[in-house]
């Protein structure tokens, strides 16, 4: 049964989770909604928005971040409460498709109505982050969960833009991974709040652990908050070293709450997704007229009578004139 904007937020609100389903499609994927409908479903969400506590999670393939979610999950819902999460996951670059293999380690929570987990993917996105992502931060908020964990992409040191969407950022390691001082300099050391060394049952764990704490000592960093970064030792799989770890990043939400820098997190994340939005309205104008370039002109490039660096300024005169 089709339903209206009204009815389908209607009952979203009220937790109808195939309402929730059908209305996070038409935010997720805005080239295909009726400009107008996406206008109004985000002005209505955003009335309601600006109370979630958004937790990034990021680290390089492998190291447990969808594992660690799941743990971190059930923390927040014997506290009662509503968890929202945002698993990204890499597209193919020539299907434009995504395995979404992260939700299957959190499918102990499929049946929780207090958790609600979608998958999305980058889209070729720079950064980490696609433009759905950013649009489903702002409706989950809306709808009222009390948290929204965003896994990132986690395919290394240029995939940072989590930091532009978090109020607490999480960097993950995991020991044995090769050269930790390597690992330290990384670009993802560079944005953490809270840095978590998981599989700590493994002996390296503590060499690592020891490394980042001299890290911090030495070089006197903060976040961009002034906040001290933390560090802590968990196991996932084994459950160890979780509960102190979510009491971090409580203590983390207090630190914001407190010095102002909760709702300018906010405020610097919805300016970031116009700006990457409007990006993405340029993107796909850009595509589409591309896929319509003179015939005779891509003929001329391909025969190398034009070359491409005339045949580009050409193409952009054209786009700038239209």
């Amino acid at each position: 049964m089709r339903m209206s904007p009204e009815e389908l937020l209607k009952r979203s609100f009220e937790g109808d989770l195939i309402a929730l389903s059908r209305l996070l499609t038409l935010i997720e994927f805005p080239a295909e909604t009726d400009p107008e409908i996406f206008s109004f479903i985000m002005r209505e969400l955003m009335k309601r928005s600006g109370n979630a506590h958004v937790i990034g999670v990021t680290g390089n393939p492998g190291v447990g971040k969808s594992t660690l979610i799941s743990k971190i999950i059930s923390i927040y819902r014997e506290k009662g409460s509503r968890v929202a999460v945002v698993s990204v996951d890499p597209s193919s670059p020539f299907s434009k498709g995504s395995f979404m293999g992260n939700r299957i380690r959190m499918q102990q929570h499929s049946q929780d109505p207090g958790v609600f987990i979608r998958s999305t993917a980058t889209r070729g996105a720079k950064g980490g982050l696609g433009i759905g992502t950013t649009l489903l931060i702002e409706a989950f908020d809306g709808l009222g969960f009390d948290k929204i964990i965003i896994e990132s992409v986690g395919a290394g040191q240029i995939d940072v833009d989590i930091q532009n969407v978090s109020h607490t950022t999480i960097n993950v390691l995991i020991p044995g991974a090769g050269d930790e001082i390597q690992l330290l300099k990384a670009g993802l050391m560079e944005i953490g709040d809270i840095y978590v060394v998981n599989k700590s049952d493994k002996p390296e764990a503590e060499i690592i652990y020891k490394q980042l704490q001299e890290l911090f000592e030495s070089e006197n960093i903060e976040s961009r908050t002034g906040w001290r970064p933390r560090i802590y030792k968990t196991s996932a799989v084994m459950g160890w070293g979780v509960e102190e770890l979510t009491s971090g990043i409580e203590d983390h939400k207090k630190y914001l709450l407190e010095n102002g820098g909760f709702k300018e997190i906010i405020r610097r994340r919805r300016v970031y997704s116009t700006k990457q939005y409007v990006k993405y309205i340029i993107e796909n104008y850009i595509e589409r007229y591309l896929d319509r370039v003179d015939k005779d002109l891509l003929e001329k490039i391909s025969m190398g009578s034009v070359d491409p660096f005339t045949a580009s300024l050409e193409l952009v005169k054209k786009l700038i004139t239209k």
